[in-house]
Order: C-alpha cells, then sequence, then structure tokens
C-alpha cells in the first residue's frame, strides 16, 4: 500500500466489508486505530460490537465518535499505522437523527471530513453500506437517509485512492473514471 491512501470499502449487510477492511489496514505498519460511528442503544448492537473488538488485536485502538469524523481524525495522532473508520452508513444515520434531516448541515459535516482526508496525514481505510441497490422505499424517511446515504457515499468514494465492492466476501476493485 502507497503512503497516506484512502482505501473506500463498500457492499450489502453482511457482505464481509468489514471484515476486508480491517484485513487492509492490517497490512498497514503501526499502531491503528479503530474509529467506531456505532452507538450501543440495545443489546444486539452490544453484541455485534464485543463481536468485532474480539478479532481485533493489540495493534488496535478503538475511538468512538458516532458525529465528528473530522475532529476524530484530528485528534489522531499522525504516528499511527492507519484508521479504520466503520461506517459511514451508521454516521449518516446520526447525522439525520442529530440534525433533524438538515441535509445542508449534514452535508458540512460531510465536507469537512472529505477536507480532512484529502490531507492525507493518516492511512485512512472507509467501510460504508451500499444502500442504492434495493427497493425504493415506502417511507419517507428511509427513502431520504437512503438518498443521503448515496450521496456521502459518492462524495467520499471520488476522494479515494482505492474502492472496493464487496460480495459474498470477495472483495472486488472498482475503477475510477
Amino acid at each position: 500500500m502507497a503512503e497516506k491512501e484512502v482505501i473506500f470499502f463498500t457492499g450489502g449487510a453482511r457482505s464481509g466489508k468489514s471484515a476486508a477492511a480491517q484485513l487492509e489496514a492490517e497490512g498497514l505498519e503501526g499502531q491503528l486505530v479503530y474509529l467506531a460511528t456505532a452507538e450501543v442503544r440495545d443489546d444486539e448492537m452490544a453484541d455485534r460490537v464485543k463481536k468485532h473488538q474480539l478479532v481485533r488485536g493489540a495493534r488496535w485502538s478503538t475511538l468512538e465518535e458516532p458525529l465528528d469524523l473530522a475532529g476524530a481524525l484530528r485528534s489522531i495522532g499522525e504516528d499511527k499505522g492507519g484508521v479504520l473508520v466503520d461506517c459511514l452508513t451508521l454516521w449518516t444515520s446520526n447525522l439525520l437523527e442529530r440534525h433533524h434531516g438538515d441535509v445542508d448541515s449534514i452535508l458540512a459535516m460531510v465536507d469537512e471530513f472529505i477536507s480532512e482526508l484529502q490531507k492525507r496525514r493518516l492511512n485512512v481505510v472507509v467501510v460504508t453500506n451500499e444502500t442504492g441497490s434495493g427497493i425504493v422505499p415506502i417511507e419517507p424517511l428511509a427513502r431520504s437517509f437512503r438518498d443521503l446515504a448515496g450521496t456521502i457515499n459518492q462524495r467520499v468514494a471520488a476522494v479515494a485512492d482505492r474502492a472496493y465492492l464487496v460480495v459474498s466476501g470477495l472483495p472486488l476493485r472498482l475503477g475510477k473514471s
């Protein structure tokens, strides 16, 4: 891996994208930071978080930040080997909730995160869900979420050095035009 890359992983639910992204990050030298956007709100999520933590070794530290990803990246020292951001989809949901659907405020935070990514101070591996492959949701909030997640994914993927679609645990490299 070249120095100071941004690598983007997307895929459907349970596609293996987080495992593929973790494997990519573990190919970096040095200490690694897992930047978690999830907020534990129920037992199922607590169980998921625990399982993810068990598969990471001593090289990993965890930074939990559900909203300010740009600030979180700024707070991580440049001496780290890399950062794994997992995931943009939960971040989108958090932003929608906190900003009461104010797309302009949300996109301002996205732009700040992208600006931080473009500075290339750290190797950053980003995980997100591909939300545009299913049916059109019937509920307006679900459609808004799907549309916003798609916009955020496109913007972050545009600044990535490499991008992968993970299907059934197999990463497929995506070309950039």
